[in-house]
């Protein structure tokens, strides 16, 4: 009995202990994610010198620039981990004008990662269909947001206008500004020290290609591993949010998405927690609608911070483009879901989508295939004709 009483609080200890160094590795991971993301800047500056612009010149049309973030990010499986890699394009010379399809881009591949965890559902029919359709409302919605917002955005430019000037004031010459204590890029010199004296023996521009590929290999790297954790220590806080804050409304789906997908850092996560509870009944379509549009707003975070590790003239284009990511996610919420004609725009593409599936899994290989691969190529091809 003695031995049973003091071996729990031994087994707390240890519990607790294990969270702090579990913590302490994030705080870790997090450094080097903004020492990452400053690299591959760095790398592109020294690659190119003063042509990053021709270095870019591949994806002067927006299509184009649309399908690389679409792509990369579904090969990827991170919208956070792609948009991390824009931020530090960007602070390299990638123009603000193509690094904003980009993003777009990214938020249609994430989408990819609820439709994959549906097809644990495909041997049950009723399940499936559940599943299918609140994995694709999430596509749905992230689709018709670019077709709306992308071709606002070529003409009237709300997004670069208002990221802009957001940036301005958080980074601007004011002498309460952050940036004028350089705090961040005294932080990182010992990082960045590092990794250039690792690539700088190499000759020429290869040092520059060189650091960007440390770069993008170490964001893959620290996003996966942040995921991984964040995953162990806050999936059981995270479930207990969705099941006490999902079902009291839409204001309070899409608050849960943002709050569980900023704590496991990865809107992935979070989809791959509520498809499986739909397609078993737990929440219905209209719930995870809801919620998944809060997944799209923290999973913001992740640039948000990156582009704290761009110090100096680049620092206002790095901001502006992780503000970009907000702005675009939150005036799609607003356009769409707050307008009664397109709210349930989605939702209906999503049911359709999942009758199809129900009767044919063809639909749903044609379904992928189409969105994330045959449609991308023929944006492509429609692209070169103009």
């Amino acid at each position: 009995m003695n031995l049973e009483s003091t071996a729990v609080p031994g087994t707390a200890d240890n519990s607790a202990q294990s969270s702090w160094l579990s913590w302490l590795l994030v705080a870790f991971l997090i450094y080097v994610l903004l020492a990452a993301v400053g690299a591959i800047g760095d790398g592109f500056k020294a690659a190119t010198g003063s042509n990053a612009k021709e270095l870019f010149a591949f994806a002067s049309n927006p299509a184009i620039a649309l399908i690389i973030g679409v792509v990369a990010t579904a090969l990827i499986q991170s919208s956070s981990t792609v948009t991390s890699i824009i931020v530090g394009m960007v602070a390299g010379g990638l123009p603000i004008a193509i690094a904003i399809p980009m993003v777009m881009g990214a938020n249609i591949g994430t989408s990819l990662t609820s439709t994959l965890v549906s097809l644990g559902h495909i041997r049950n029919g009723e399940e499936f269909r559940r599943a299918f359709s609140a994995a694709t409302v999430h596509d749905s919605f992230n689709i018709l947001a670019v077709a709306i917002l992308l071709p606002l955005e070529l003409l009237f430019r709300p997004l670069a206008t208002a990221s802009e000037y957001l940036a301005g004031l958080l980074v601007g010459d004011a002498s309460v500004s952050m940036s004028n204590l350089n705090f961040m890029k005294t932080l990182l010199a010992p990082a960045g020290n590092m990794l250039d004296t690792a690539t700088g023996w190499l000759p020429g521009i290869w040092s520059g290609v060189a650091l960007i590929l440390v770069g993008i290999g170490l964001i893959l790297l620290v996003v996966t591993q942040i995921g991984r954790i964040l995953r162990t220590l806050m999936v059981g806080r995270a479930m207990n949010i969705l099941h006490s804050a999902v079902g009291r409304g839409p204001a309070s789906g899409m608050a849960s998405g943002t709050l569980i997908t900023v704590l496991v850092q990865s809107s992935s996560t979070t989809t791959s927690l509520i498809v499986p509870l739909a397609g078993s009944g737990v929440f219905s379509l209209k719930q995870v609608y809801a919620f998944t549009l809060g997944s799209n707003v923290g999973t913001t975070i992740t640039a948000l911070l990156a582009a704290t590790a761009i110090t100096g003239a680049s620092a206002l284009v790095a901001l502006q483009i992780a503000l970009v990511h907000l702005l675009f996610n939150l005036l799609a919420i607003a356009l769409i879901y707050l307008l009664p004609f397109l709210r349930q725009v989605p939702v209906r593409m999503a049911e359709t989508l999942a009758h199809q599936a129900q009767r044919n899994k063809g639909y749903v290989l044609a379904y992928i295939g189409g969105v994330f691969f045959a449609l991308p190529l023929a944006m492509v091809g429609v692209s070169q004709l103009f």
